[in-house]
């Protein structure tokens, strides 16, 4: 299945975590795989890492560290740059290739 979302574009929360209902975020990785995506912001979850040396005088300094966790495609909306809203994606073909396009505006992404 194709993704419709893709790194850079800007997203809405629409279901999940009630902290998170409603935020706005960009979408920092698409893992298409799994049907996730990573967005700035939102899901964040602590890892409380070890201190790791490594063979290169580098280590990893020990301590809790916070960093967002992947969430469902099914859980976003894409928000049009234009008129600000969120909206579904229209997938229309044209000369250069498949384009994407907001459902309300009419306004093409990209």
């Amino acid at each position: 299945m194709r993704v419709k979302i893709r790194k850079g574009d800007t997203v809405e929360i629409i279901s999940g975590r009630l902290v998170d209902k409603g935020k706005r975020g960009l979408v920092i990785r698409v893992i298409p795989d799994n049907q996730r995506l990573v967005v700035q912001g939102i899901n964040l979850r602590k890892k409380h890492q070890k201190q790791v040396e490594t063979q290169g005088r580098r280590s990893i300094s020990p301590g809790i560290i916070e960093f967002e966790a992947p969430i469902s495609i099914s859980n976003v909306m894409l928000v049009c740059p234009t008129c600000s809203k969120t909206t579904r994606v229209n997938l229309h073909r044209s000369e250069d290739g498949v384009k994407r396009a907001c459902k309300q505006c009419n306004s093409e992404f990209d």
